[in-house]
């Protein structure tokens, strides 16, 4: 909670009131929800401010101050200069956006929970860059219509139970997928499609066929949990092999996001889904074209 509170003050001061509640709160349900609500939109009483990566920004701590992800910035920054066209699906509050946006990339962003886009909205407009991006509100998957999303923040999910969000905290928001989105318009153009939707990446997959076949193929980098925030009745992620075979099916090779990245092999991704004990580093890869070399090495 203390990433979403302008000043420490006022963070400690909303953890002993948190702290004195909690036990009523328990008791009724709805009071929790009405109490998430309120905090998910506290942030957007918050100012911009300078980022260590040259744009301003409100709305986390951890970004404002340059302690958030620090390794992933450095690796999207790498591939930011070898592509033309930015895809953020579940492009939270924009930090990622605008590291884009201030590389001058065209951004296109995806984002479904309201308290994001609202400061999502307001740190684009911060930094005058209200004709560079495109944002779409809503949540991608692999059909059209409505769909429940669970939690909220950085947390948010498509998935129930992601991360143990308690059951009520919940809302309705639009989905559509990538390809009825987009289309063919980036055919042609060198992308970078960064993923961070919280256990919905397969369902997006089947969703972006068209986007995924295209020439020259896009970057992806994308999480894909083994066991980790799964719901307590599901154990181990039911889309850990098929994420991979997705991308490995179209014509990609997956490597890995850290320091001294390696190549994905598919005996491991096969064996960790045999053996549910998760072998690979790392939850975070890159896709790039077959046996070409990815940026961030």
């Amino acid at each position: 909670m203390s990433n979403f509170y302008p000043t420490k003050w006022k963070t400690r001061i909303s953890q002993m009131a948190l702290t004195a509640v909690r036990p009523l709160l328990r008791r009724f349900p709805n009071a929790v929800l009405f109490y998430r609500y309120l905090r998910e939109g506290y942030p957007i009483f918050a100012k911009p401010k300078p980022t260590l990566l040259g744009f301003r920004l409100a709305g986390d701590v951890r970004m404002e101050t340059g302690s958030y992800e620090k390794m992933e910035v450095g690796i999207v920054e790498k591939c930011l200069d070898n592509v033309e066209v930015f895809v953020n699906i579940g492009a939270n509050i924009g930090y990622y956006c605008c590291l884009a946006l201030g590389k001058s990339k065209p951004t296109v962003a995806f984002e479904p929970l309201d308290a994001n886009l609202k400061l999502l909205y307001k740190n684009v407009a911060a930094n005058g860059w209200h004709d560079q991006i495109e944002i779409f509100p809503i949540a991608l998957s692999n059909r059209v219509g409505l769909i429940e999303l669970f939690g909220g923040h950085t947390g948010a999910s498509l998935i129930e139970g992601w991360a143990g969000t308690p059951e009520h905290h919940r809302r309705l928001v639009p989905r559509s997928t990538l390809d009825t989105v987009l289309g063919d318009r980036f055919r042609g153009a060198r992308c970078l499609v960064l993923v961070d939707i919280e256990g919905a990446e397969y369902a997006m997959l089947q969703g972006a066929v068209r986007f995924l076949a295209q020439s020259p193929k896009p970057i992806w980098m994308i999480e894909i949990q083994g066991a980790e925030h799964q719901p307590s009745s599901v154990g181990f992620n039911p889309d850990f092999l098929n994420t991979f075979h997705t991308f490995w099916s179209n014509g990609y090779d997956g490597w890995t996001v850290e320091p001294t990245p390696r190549l994905v092999i598919r005996d491991e991704v096969e064996a960790v889904w045999t053996t549910r004990q998760n072998t690979l580093p790392v939850h975070n890869f890159i896709f790039v074209e077959a046996n070409t070399t990815p940026p961030h090495i």
